[in-house]
């Protein structure tokens, strides 16, 4: 069962994310505030698994993003695919207010310091971590399964990549719908 947020919820949440957006530093329009995407993956769990966005461009040769995450707040574990022709998409995120808990594949850390949301554990599945501060960041390579999360007060990352097709991402956790597939929200 897909969940939507409520017009309401998206709405404050929008609003939290822009004000996390100033504390970093970054300006946008009125206009550009009203584009940030809210992804709640269905989950209904915003809070604990969701992330927040905004898309400067996305054409067939780039991409660049900010993402908002809220604190504790987890986007869950996927991979950019090779689609066709279409290598999969290279990101790198650079942290810019905050902290962030960057896991990928890798050599698994003996402890981790993000905390694997509740009834999604069978659903993270890689654990070398990464922790990104301001000013510092990593590059993830196509096809590399990940999953990040902000620390207490939050965080705010710039993404810069190679073209986006979100709905092509795949997901570890079979529940999750990138795009919402019916419903208003």
């Amino acid at each position: 069962m897909i969940v939507l947020l409520s017009i309401k919820d998206e709405l404050l949440a929008r609003q939290r994310a822009a004000s996390m957006f100033v504390k970093a530093g970054i300006v946008l329009t009125p206009i550009d505030q009203k584009q940030i995407e809210i992804a709640e993956f269905g989950l209904g769990n915003l809070e604990l698994e969701g992330l927040e966005l905004f898309t400067y461009i996305n054409n067939e040769r780039y991409c660049a993003k900010e993402l908002a995450l809220f604190p504790g707040q987890t986007c869950p574990e996927h991979k950019h695919p090779t689609v066709g022709a279409h290598m999969g998409k290279m990101e790198t995120f650079r942290c810019r207010w905050g902290k962030v808990y960057l896991y990928v594949e890798g050599e698994r850390a003996s402890t981790i310091q993000a905390k694997v949301p509740a009834g999604s554990e069978p659903y993270y599945t890689v654990y070398c971590e990464i922790v990104l501060h301001p000013g510092e960041q990593y590059t993830i390579a196509p096809n590399t399964l990940h999953w990040f999360q902000a620390g207490e007060d939050g965080a705010v990352v710039s993404e810069f990549s190679s073209t986006s097709r979100d709905d092509l991402d795949i997901f570890t956790d079979p529940r999750i719908r990138r795009i919402p597939e019916s419903g208003e929200n």
